[in-house]
């Protein structure tokens, strides 16, 4: 029975990753920056999944938060075999010149900076037991994307490939393996956030997010059967390959969906 760390895992893709190892017969250490929201996940799940779920609060661009969530769940389940970096966030979309230093600050602090010293941390464990995966998660940016409004998230993302391809030369004759997984566009808070729901630019968007988007509930699934199924370092799990969107597009006319009616319902009541 595998253990899985999955930092950021109280909401969005996190959290369906945590169900999905469970479903898997894995045990699942639950994290967030809130103690309170990590309890009441840990609550809920453990409830279908009796034993098999812990929980500790962390914030990943502090180092002494991240080897704690290491030693809870060592000390609870006795071996950490999955450890996923999701955890993130983003900033709202526009252009460079008009972001606040305080929110480029952030944004650098969480997906760099964070990614960096969740890396660190645990690579020195898991080098030190010579068993272990770490898994880091890509965004828009990781593999060249560009676009407006996007230059300090896509900057981060873009600088996590560097850190999987550099830590998978320093791994390399251990046991150990720097993996990469791939969501695509997922449909979650994080994504819809970036957008004012009632704007020009977000009817525009929103039609190739509804071409190439999916929900939590499809694409989790199959990053955990990915996952499962690695072996060797320098694995890559990714749901939206480039054949995927080409035949995506093909058939946009046939397949009209619409992921995001209860976000912009929920905009509109706020409003």
């Amino acid at each position: 029975m595998k253990t899985v760390v999955i930092t950021g895992s109280t909401r969005g893709i996190g959290r369906g990753l945590a169900e999905n190892f469970l479903r898997k017969e894995c045990q699942v250490v639950i994290s967030g920056r809130s103690a309170p929201v990590v309890d009441r996940v840990v609550s809920e799940l453990e409830t279908a999944y009796p034993g098999r779920v812990a929980g500790r609060a962390c914030d990943i661009t502090a180092a002494a938060d991240v080897q704690a969530l290491w030693d809870a769940a060592y000390d609870t389940f006795g071996s950490v075999d999955v450890w996923i970096n999701n955890a993130g966030m983003s900033i709202v979309r526009k252009p460079l010149a008009e972001q606040s230093v305080a929110d480029l600050e952030t944004i650098v602090a969480t997906n760099l900076t964070g990614l960096l010293i969740a890396n660190k941390v645990v690579l020195a464990e898991m080098l030190r037991k010579d068993h272990g995966q770490i898994w880091n998660m890509e965004g828009f940016g990781s593999n060249g994307q560009s676009a407006p409004g996007m230059v300090p998230y896509g900057a981060t993302k873009r600088a996590l490939n560097y850190v999987n391809g550099s830590l998978q030369k320093e791994v390399k004759g251990t046991k150990v393996q720097v993996n990469t997984l791939s969501p695509g566009i997922v449909v979650t808070d994080l994504l819809v956030g970036d957008y004012d729901l009632s704007s020009d630019e977000w009817r525009k968007t929103k039609k190739i997010l509804n071409i190439l988007g999916d929900t939590v509930e499809t694409v989790t699934p199959f990053l955990v059967n990915g996952v499962l199924k690695a072996d060797k370092s320098g694995a890559r799990v990714a749901w939206l390959t480039t054949g995927k969107a080409f035949a995506r597009f093909l058939t946009a006319g046939f397949n009209k969906r619409d992921l995001f009616a209860e976000y912009e319902a929920q905009a509109q009541q706020s409003a």
